[in-house]
């Protein structure tokens, strides 16, 4: 009895909510996009409470990526609970290696925007074309998802974007922007539509995010 009672709200959750499209939307679904949708919107004005939204939003997303059969998408979520944690902690307590020139005093500042050196920049863009094809290998060997390779390479960017997002990059968002627009695609594909229209608002908020960072007074923008 006690078993069935804590199963009945899980079950619940993968009912439909409506249709949208043709295609049924669960609550599960619903609840997962709302939570995302305000984790994005408090990352792309620095607002350090989008990050217990990303904790809730990833571990329900989890649950329905593995019902779509979307294992790197999965691990993805999975990563994204871990790194949120120290991303919050980092937005809130983190401290960045300044120079003597980029500071007062030299030493360690509060962890502000910031952009990456070049070098660094080729070195991301490297990594991530590297994971790309390993994760698709790891995909389509150990599990039966149908499309190891396109969830690959959204993957692997989500991977890279978050670690970035975390020490507050402005580069995370071009990332994001990349990863949004292919996983807008995929989910699109596997009639996950609710999901894919969020990941296409995610890159419009990316875009705006990038913009807004870029302009942040850390970086000698103006201020809004």
């Amino acid at each position: 009895m006690r078993y069935s009672a804590i199963r009945h709200p899980m079950n619940r959750m993968l009912q439909v909510a409506f249709t949208l499209l043709g295609t049924d939307v669960t609550w599960l679904e619903l609840v997962a996009f709302a939570l995302a949708l305000a984790c994005v919107v408090c990352n792309t004005l620095e607002i350090h409470w989008g990050w217990p939204l990303a904790i809730a939003s990833s571990g329900l997303y989890g649950w329905l990526f593995f019902a779509s059969r979307l294992y790197g998408d999965v691990a993805v979520q999975g990563y994204f609970v871990v790194s949120s944690a120290w991303g919050w902690w980092e937005w809130l307590f983190g401290r960045r290696r300044v120079s003597a020139g980029d500071s007062s005093s030299g030493g360690d500042a509060s962890l502000r925007v910031a952009r990456m050196p070049p070098r660094a920049r080729f070195a991301i863009a490297a990594l991530w074309l590297a994971m790309w094809p390993l994760a698709g290998v790891l995909l389509g060997r150990f599990t039966n998802t149908d499309v190891p390779y396109f969830d690959a390479f959204p993957t692997a960017g989500s991977f890279i974007g978050q670690a970035l997002l975390g020490l507050k990059y402005v580069e995370s968002w071009p990332v994001w922007i990349l990863v949004n627009i292919v996983g807008a695609a995929l989910y699109a594909y596997k009639s996950l539509d609710l999901t894919a229209l969020l990941y296409a608002v995610f890159a419009v908020l990316s875009v705006v995010g990038w913009r807004r960072w870029s302009l942040a007074p850390a970086l000698g923008g103006a201020a809004r």
